[in-house]
């Protein structure tokens, strides 16, 4: 976890203000596990009851569609990253899940449901999830110049949740 990375600090700062149990992870030292570097996810989520989530946080501007040319949920991530979360998957065995969490900093216009917005530092986010098994058996390449996955947008709204939803526990 990159302290300095503003979305990486508003979802902890959404983990502290609700009081989830987690272990932020030290993104500065390399991981490598039985001669493999892997490449490092942000967050371990405990649960009191049900799944540990391993969270690696993917931050997304958020802006109207049209708005600076580009559409407001950004569903994208790399290959590595999916490959490198499911390593660590397996690594954490039974009871931890990998999780993509889309932090998306609402600018802009938009005004997303009151109940799923956190504020930090004077910015709007919501923190959107899916469980890595079901983005990545829904997820189409986006550019493989770039190593680039994403969910088409009927996928996203089928498997993404807000964050509360899998976090509650």
């Amino acid at each position: 976890m990159k302290s300095h990375v503003h979305y990486e600090a508003a979802f902890e700062d959404y983990l502290r203000r609700r009081q989830i149990a987690y272990v932020a992870v030290d993104e500065g030292r390399k991981s490598i596990f039985r001669d493999v570097s892997l490449k490092s996810f942000d967050f371990v989520v405990y649960s009191a009851v049900g799944t540990n989530w391993l969270a690696d946080v993917k931050g997304r501007r958020w802006t109207p569609r049209g708005e600076r040319g580009r559409a407001g949920w950004q569903t994208w991530a790399t290959q590595g990253d999916l490959d490198g979360l499911l390593r660590w998957q397996r690594v954490f065995g039974a009871g931890f899940r990998g999780m993509l969490l889309f932090a998306y900093w609402i600018d802009g216009a938009a005004d997303p449901p009151a109940e799923i917005v956190h504020e930090f530092r004077e910015r709007r986010y919501v923190f959107v999830a899916a469980p890595l098994d079901e983005y990545a058996a829904s997820a189409r390449v986006r550019s493989p110049k770039w190593g680039t996955v994403h969910l088409p947008m009927e996928a996203f709204r089928r498997l993404a949740r807000p964050a509360s939803e899998l976090l509650r526990g």
